[in-house]
């Protein structure tokens, strides 16, 4: 049984155990995530194959040179997996993987949650058709949900499976090539099941600190500048609509009526779209976010945007005081992804205030030394 082959037999065999342990209803779902997966590992072919054929297209092999020394710096500078993730490429012909359906009740910005088995309960349900997620999408707003729907360029087994590079991520800037990278292996590092805002939080910080030396060692002043600018701008649009976002939180946290809530609703959606012409008009770049302010704004969307980000002061701030030591930093994160939540949530919080140390770790039942 050649190597591919064993992957997809591997794949299968778990697949049909989370079918028996989640129930028929599950089927038809997890029916479309074998057969997704599989035409991943199909279509894959070593990145050194692709750039030896001489009929290849020359950019997409200056892309994948690229992502060779950028796989090589993940592993030796930033400490993350050493394997055969992103060592392949796979050209899927469409432009996401897959498209995930986020999903809130009109009147709550509580994101409805799946629960499947090893990956636990998150915010989305994800899909390999958008045909297939669409119509998932229009069954939950029958229901009465406010729903969005999102193409997702890359996703990550969790180290299960060897990783291809997809056609959905290569073309775009170096500085999305890497975030891309070094986000989905750092979720090989570190995966809490059922906590999506650790998850994508954790993998956001390491995310932005690779990109942050990459383009130290490899980058030009204006290259470091452009990155410099891209994550400020994108604080600001974080904190423009967490702004409203707190807003809605107060409103529907309080005693009005729901026809009262609702009209109220609309006005803070019209204050985020207002406040977002002030901006652009302030500073011509932001109009890169004019396809998210295109599309209709409901509590799903706003719900959905601090998940990446909720805690990524407190992973900084741990990152900060181990002076940048990768591993030591994966270490303690390790320890912290084990703790129970109310704990874990403890010792995130105050590490925004800056009191987190080895101390209050070993507080914790887990020794920092292996």
């Amino acid at each position: 049984m050649n190597l591919r082959i064993s992957r997809i037999f591997k794949f299968v065999i778990a697949m049909i155990q989370v079918i028996w342990l989640g129930g028929c209803v599950s089927i038809p779902y997890y029916a479309q995530a074998i057969s997704g997966h599989m035409e991943v590992v199909r279509l894959s072919q070593p990145i050194s194959t692709v750039i030896a054929d001489p009929g290849v297209d020359q950019k997409l092999k200056h892309s994948l040179s690229q992502v060779v020394l950028l796989r090589e710096f993940a592993s030796r500078e930033l400490k993350l997996p050493d394997n055969q993730s992103y060592l392949s490429y796979a050209d899927l012909q469409r432009p996401y993987v897959v498209w995930n359906v986020f999903a809130a009740p009109e009147l709550s910005l509580e994101l409805k949650k799946w629960c499947f088995i090893k990956a636990g309960c998150v915010s989305y349900r994800g899909f390999f058709s958008q045909d297939r997620a669409e119509h998932y999408a229009e069954k939950l707003r029958k229901e009465g949900y406010d729903v969005v729907v999102g193409g997702v360029r890359a996703y990550s087994t969790l180290g299960w499976f060897n990783d291809p590079v997809l056609n959905t991520f290569i073309g775009y800037s170096e500085i999305e090539l890497a975030s891309l990278i070094f986000h989905e292996l750092a979720h090989q590092v570190v995966y809490v099941p059922g906590d999506s805002v650790f998850n994508e939080s954790f993998a956001t910080a390491v995310e932005h600190e690779g990109v942050g030396r990459w383009f130290e060692s490899h980058g030009s002043a204006s290259e470091q500048a452009a990155f410099k600018a891209r994550q400020e701008k994108r604080t600001i649009f974080t904190e423009l609509v967490l702004k409203h976002r707190e807003r809605l939180h107060a409103l529907f946290s309080s005693d009005r009526s729901d026809t009262e809530k609702r009209a109220a609703k609309a006005r803070i959606f019209d204050d985020l779209r207002e406040d977002f012409a002030q901006l652009k008009a302030l500073k011509i770049e932001f109009e890169s976010y004019d396809a998210w302010f295109a599309q209709a704004l409901n509590n799903a969307r706003l719900a959905k945007v601090s998940i990446y980000t909720q805690l990524l002061p407190a992973f900084q701030a741990l990152l900060a005081q181990q002076n940048g030591d990768m591993a030591q930093f994966f270490k303690i994160i390790k320890k912290i992804s084990k703790l129970p939540e109310d704990e874990r949530a403890f010792v995130l919080k105050i590490a925004i205030e800056g009191k987190v140390d080895t101390e209050i770790l070993s507080n914790t039942n887990f020794e920092l030394n292996d």
